[in-house]
């Protein structure tokens, strides 16, 4: 029997322990966080939990209450991701994140960014294989999903050239309710520069440039715009080019939907700014402003019950990997499209929102693999990274919750 220790008690970490506490591998659920009420709330509706205040800044409180666990599911701020992966060491645990480590470089650059990367994947790679244990990185739904489906696209290609992930999130609310997920996040990525992997090379995108426009099936058609944004998938997939990707070349990602614009005109109007500017004597940060007025994303049943009993204008959305490249001598594009439930039929399977059931149940069957044993690896690697037969059954894991890969291909010249 398995015992887990999940640090957050946010969206991601609730949704992991409630799946958590029905698998009959898993003997002892330890959920802690720094907020005692947000764990309370978790704990009292759990079978196998017990709670503890954890301040994820401090090694050696984590370490303290890691004694004994087999998995330290990370499900805390980013900023946390160096402590928790230092404590997963120490207490000689395996370590599942649910994006990536963002604080292994005090280096708040783009070439920093790249750096820690590089660390991660050598030197704290050794340093878990030393001790026999794995530790897996960018496990949500993007990153993390998307990354099992690029690699299951690729697949159908002798060699890859490009490599596009499309998200389009077109949830909305009647209520002013512009992100399903933690706000300061989506606004943070939204306010930098993105990063793509272009003819074999790292650039920075302008954030919001390079507009893309699809019309997709599963949106009845209707063509939405997707643009440059700040996600990790372009780093750690083009690092890994050459040996999961079949040379790709080009990998790009891509946003689009609601949340994205909201936010368009406060970026274009400097409103998403973290540089504090002086207003009638006052000095104020445009970017903290902005965040001050807006709803923290809904986690509890009678929140999102409450949201959608008031009306949704929207409950759309896409999820796709375009793969380009060569098959049997032709030029080929193989389309892969997941299906997954929107916010109504979420909260009716599961009393979640669509946010949270994809990007919670995604994350729960990486921990399902740890918990069943599935990792022949150890060191780190990211979702990216899988086994051809670790890709397999953690697709045919995620049909079983719905949300199914449906795989096309065509004759198509190189984007």
């Amino acid at each position: 029997m398995k015992k887990v220790l999940i640090l957050g008690a946010g969206a991601q970490g609730t949704t992991v322990a409630q799946r958590l506490d029905e698998h009959p591998g898993v003997g002892e659920i330890v959920c802690a966080d720094y907020d005692e009420k947000a764990v309370a709330e978790i704990v009292k509706i759990l079978k196998k939990a017990r709670g503890v205040k954890v301040d994820g800044s401090k090694v050696e409180e984590i370490v303290k209450i890691a004694q004994g666990v087999d998995l330290i599911v990370n499900a805390l701020p980013v900023e946390f991701g160096k402590q928790v992966l230092e404590a997963a060491i120490a207490a000689k645990a395996n370590y599942q994140d649910f994006a990536s480590v963002t604080n292994i470089v005090d280096e708040d650059t783009r070439e920093g960014f790249i750096r820690g990367f590089e660390i991660m994947f050598d030197e704290y790679s050794k340093r878990f294989a030393e001790i026999g244990k794995t530790a897996l990185i960018c496990t949500g739904s993007a990153p993390g999903l998307i990354c099992v489906v690029a690699r299951r696209a690729v697949r159908e290609l002798d060699s890859c050239e490009t490599i596009n992930m499309l998200v389009y999130e077109g949830g909305e609310a009647k209520r002013f309710q512009p992100f399903w997920w933690s706000p300061v996040v989506a606004l943070e990525d939204m306010a930098e520069n993105g990063l793509a992997f272009e003819d074999g090379k790292f650039i920075e995108t302008e954030a919001f440039s390079r507009p893309l426009r699809r019309k997709f099936p599963e949106m009845d058609g209707k063509e939405v715009t997707m643009v440059e944004h700040n996600h990790e998938e372009p780093l750690f997939m083009g690092m890994n080019a050459d040996k999961y990707f079949k040379g790709a070349k080009n990998i790009y990602f891509k946003y689009g939907g609601a949340g994205l614009n909201f936010a368009w005109p406060l970026y274009r109007a400097g409103l998403l700014s973290f540089d504090e500017v002086e207003i009638d004597g006052q000095m104020v940060c445009p970017f903290d402003v902005i965040l001050h007025h807006l709803p923290p994303a809904p986690k509890y049943r009678e929140e999102i019950k409450a949201i959608i009993d008031e009306g949704l204008v929207a409950d759309e959305g896409a999820f796709v990997v375009e793969a380009y490249g060569v098959k049997d001598g032709k030029q080929v594009m193989v389309d892969a499209h997941i299906a997954a439930p929107g916010i109504v039929e979420s909260f009716e399977r599961a009393g979640l929102t669509a946010e949270m059931y994809l990007t919670g149940q995604c994350g729960y069957l990486f921990t399902k693999m740890f918990v069943e044993d599935k990792f022949t690896q150890h060191g780190l690697i990211s979702s990216d990274m899988l086994t051809e037969e670790q890709i397999d059954g953690y697709l045919a894991d995620a049909a079983k919750l719905d949300i199914t890969l449906s795989l096309g291909a065509a004759d198509h010249k190189q984007p």
